[in-house]
């Protein structure tokens, strides 16, 4: 338990008190009362909303109220004063010692401090990734699969079963894009020239090793014959090497998946023909004639009677069709089916989608809730591309061309901690740019080096402290922390809300950017010392001053090993 939820408990139990002294009605709701830092620090440690929130049901006087409850704060060992403010608003400080055993918690718990239960073992489906499956990750997945991955961490640390899964589009045209351009190459492995590779298919020649192994498998068997002889067997191999091939790259940056699930596979097995009954069984799917699009006349224009969802019923603009004119399932209908499949074995679905992705929202929303009966939580959080630079000038991706950047370039030249931790350093539905040259500065405007330089630094103490102490040194002792230590402290003990609140969120940025703050004052804490000797972390000749500054050293270093585990991302011992 951490010292917010200590004191909320504590707080419970005089409101408890309070009912049986008759000060308070029984069977009031405290749901929403609340113990946290107060926005101006000067105010307090943490502050609490009770005698706002219980005041009007409880037919009294906020104010009244408050001095009734301060009274009883005031006799709790860990609390050093109380004052009540404005209507109503009761402000606490704690006692230092309260603030000392807070950080013994944080060596006690060691990686599990901040871990939470809060989740209850609630069943997470956190959908990531899921790019097509044509050809090598290139850096437009990389902070998808980043937050992706961090937040499915995030998640299972607060208590939470998380599922982590790719959705393989292996059903649409651009995989019989794909299946015709690695015939190309199986032809060129046999011999033929080709030539230019034809307008509309890959060109990459990551395609090269793939049409020699169907070449080496099947001779000149398929060289001539008719497409619908060889389109299948080819898209099949050509998809199983694609995913060999992105799942290799996202082993690279530290991403692995539970589930993969295939579009075709969902098709083949009748999963949108059964979403279809079960909608149409509920008077959610009826058949019907689109309006036509804006801007075409009634001569451009035919009108054609599809299935469509009634959508609009569950906040989307307009009713969408599950099938296209010629019978086969529009990517929204085969989308919805997947889905509904999720749902059967989840509590809640989250989706990681580009942003370029943001006109489906409304739909797919509308349909999980109509398939779920809105009994399943479901939030789709919208990445933005990254915009590499390098030499201050942008790097062109496409993938059709051939000449994109691939996610294990970038993973290979800058490191995958560098690349992780850059994803996060933003929310994820902001703008990103990613300079080569800026990720590895090692400079303060770097947060990827501030953090892990601010943990190398807790790292070398231990080394440091055996040549001033070659004895050893004494225990710790209580007392022996100033006002900037105990702010230290104060901000450790912060990172059990902040996990909660970015796992409620689903924002694992927030991590990040806590992190960032952490070392920031760790490293001014540190600075204190080039001046003052006194003010190091190790003093000459006073042990037990040093052992307790290691002590806290220690938790900081703690804290940031467990914030950066949940990024993904090492905490270094050293740096050159």
């Amino acid at each position: 338990m951490n010292i917010f939820a200590h004191i909320a408990a504590a707080l419970d139990s005089l409101l408890d008190e309070m009912v049986t002294a008759g000060d308070l009605p029984a069977g009031l709701n405290r749901a929403a009362v609340t113990v946290e830092p107060p926005r101006d620090p000067s105010h307090g440690d943490m502050a609490t909303n009770a005698a706002m929130v219980l005041a009007k049901p409880a037919g009294t006087n906020p104010r009244a109220l408050a001095d009734l409850i301060a009274t009883r704060l005031r006799a709790l060992p860990d609390v050093d004063s109380v004052d009540v403010a404005g209507p109503g608003f009761i402000n606490m400080r704690l006692a230092s010692a309260a603030w000392e055993a807070e950080l013994a918690a944080v060596h006690a718990e060691g990686a599990d401090y901040g871990r939470s239960a809060m989740g209850q073992g609630i069943r997470v489906n956190v959908e990531y990734v899921s790019t097509n499956p044509t050809g090598p990750m290139h850096m437009g997945h990389c902070r998808g699969a980043v937050v992706g991955d961090a937040l499915a961490s995030l998640l299972q640390y607060a208590g939470h079963e998380v599922t982590r899964e790719y959705y393989i589009n292996d059903a649409g045209g651009q995989v019989d894009v794909l299946a015709r351009s690695v015939h190309l190459r199986y032809r060129e492995a046999l011999g033929e020239d080709i030539g230019e590779i034809p307008e509309g298919l890959y060109p990459g020649a990551y395609l090269v090793p793939v049409g020699q192994k169907l070449a080496a498998h099947h001779g000149g068997t398929f060289v001539d014959a008719p497409e619908s002889e060889w389109l299948a067997l080819f898209r099949s191999a050509a998809v199983a090497e694609m995913m060999d091939m992105i799942r290799a790259d996202l082993a690279l940056l530290g991403v692995h998946h539970d589930a993969f699930s295939s579009e075709a596979a969902l098709q083949a097995a009748g999963k949108p023909e059964a979403a279809e009954q079960w909608l149409r069984a509920r008077d959610l799917v009826y058949d019907g004639v689109l309006e036509a699009p804006k801007g075409e006349t009634p001569e451009d224009w035919e009108p054609v009677e599809l299935p469509l969802f009634r959508s609009t019923r569950f906040g989307d603009d307009q009713d969408r069709p599950i099938r296209k004119s010629n019978g086969s399932w529009t990517y929204f209908g085969a989308d919805m089916a997947y889905h509904f499949q999720k749902a059967q074995s989840a509590d809640q679905l989250i989706d990681i989608w580009g942003a370029d992705h943001a006109g489906t929202v409304k739909r797919i929303m509308a349909a999980v809730a109509a398939l779920t009966e809105s009994k399943v939580r479901f939030d789709v959080k919208l990445v933005q591309m990254v915009r590499l630079l390098r030499d201050g000038e942008p790097v062109k991706m496409s993938k059709r061309a051939g000449n994109f950047v691939t996610l294990a370039d970038v993973v290979r030249e800058v490191g995958r901690d560098v690349v992780r931790f850059t994803m996060l350093t933003r929310k994820a539905d902001a703008q990103m740019d990613f300079d080569f040259a800026k990720v590895v500065e090692a400079s303060k405007d770097n947060p990827v080096f501030y953090v892990q330089y601010a943990h190398a630094r807790i790292a070398s103490l231990g080394r440091r402290v055996q040549e001033a102490f070659p004895d050893g040194l004494p225990a710790p002792e209580t007392g022996r922390f100033g006002p900037e230590e105990l702010d230290l402290i104060k901000q450790l003990a912060t990172f059990p809300r902040v996990v909660e609140a970015a796992a409620n969120a689903r924002e694992p940025h927030r991590i990040a950017f806590y992190l960032y703050d952490l070392a920031a004052s760790f490293h001014g804490w540190w600075n204190l010392g080039n001046d003052q000797p006194e003010r190091r972390v190790i003093v000459a000749g006073d042990g037990v001053l040093t052992a307790s500054r290691l002590h806290l050293s220690a938790g900081i270093g703690q804290v940031i090993r467990n914030g950066l585990a949940l990024m993904g991302v090492a905490a270094l011992e050293e740096m050159s």
